[in-house]
């Protein structure tokens, strides 16, 4: 289990690259280390708040389409912002509340819980095994040349972002393409996962009170696998931010 000044550590080393920020002045990146988490598959608790978040998406899109709800069409704006197209690269909130339907999908408990409060609070959400970050995780405008570990047609492969394209990533390559499309494997959360790295995206409408707010449900979930689950959060904006801290 890691000191809590490592888990801090690691959430200052943390940074958003300036051209992002030019790219999109309201975002923001609320991160989370948690640590003394019991992992396990998806069970009960885990099946249930997704049944939770698919009603609640099915009440959300009763009278709308998912491409007018304001975050969702926010996240379409910055896609084409930097080049990519929406339609065929949907950010993480909008893939799951197209799916929401039909059934979100059961990983593990760990990914469970952030999908089901992604849709609940409509924000994009991710989930990273911390222990597997080489180096401090950071949002940038990729060269090209960042490898980038993914699958395709059952073969693990390396791909590349195209320049210019925002990415998350570390020393050893992305984590994340297209800020918050599609995570690599080497940082995907197993069942055997113990510390995360959260991050929730947000861009206006979305207020800096309804991220927190998703932050807190996402910990209260989390705060019932284990006794001695762990929480450092911090926020990065472009101005001043708040909410630094345990």
């Amino acid at each position: 289990m890691p000191d809590l000044g490592v888990l801090q550590a690691f959430l200052a080393s943390a940074y958003v690259d300036a051209a992002v920020f030019a790219l999109r002045p309201d975002y923001r990146a609320l991160l989370l280390a948690v640590d003394g988490l019991v992992p396990g598959p998806s069970d009960q608790m885990s099946d249930a708040l997704l049944q939770k978040a698919e009603a609640a998406a099915c009440e959300l899109l009763r009278d709308r389409p998912v491409a007018q709800l304001p975050h969702v069409a926010a996240w379409r704006e910055a896609y084409r912002a930097f080049g990519a197209k929406p339609q065929r690269t949907r950010n993480s909130l909008e893939a799951l509340l197209r799916r929401a339907a039909s059934g979100l999908p059961r990983v593990n408990r760990l990914t469970d819980i952030y999908n089901a409060v992604s849709v609940m609070h409509q924000v994009p959400a991710g989930g990273e095994d911390l222990t597997r970050y080489s180096g401090a995780p950071r949002l940038i405008r990729a060269t090209g040349e960042e490898p980038f570990d993914t699958v395709a047609d059952g073969m693990v492969v390396i791909e590349h972002p195209d320049p210019g394209e925002v990415v998350w990533c570390d020393d050893a390559g992305v984590t994340c393409r297209r800020w918050n499309w599609r995570q690599a494997r080497r940082t995907q959360l197993g069942d055997d996962t113990t510390t995360v790295l959260f991050i929730l995206d947000a861009l206006e409408p979305m207020t800096d009170e309804a991220l927190h707010a998703a932050a807190d449900d996402l910990v209260a979930h989390l705060s019932r696998l284990g006794p001695d689950v762990r929480v450092v959060r911090r926020l990065i904006a472009a101005g001043p931010t708040l909410g630094d801290g345990a």
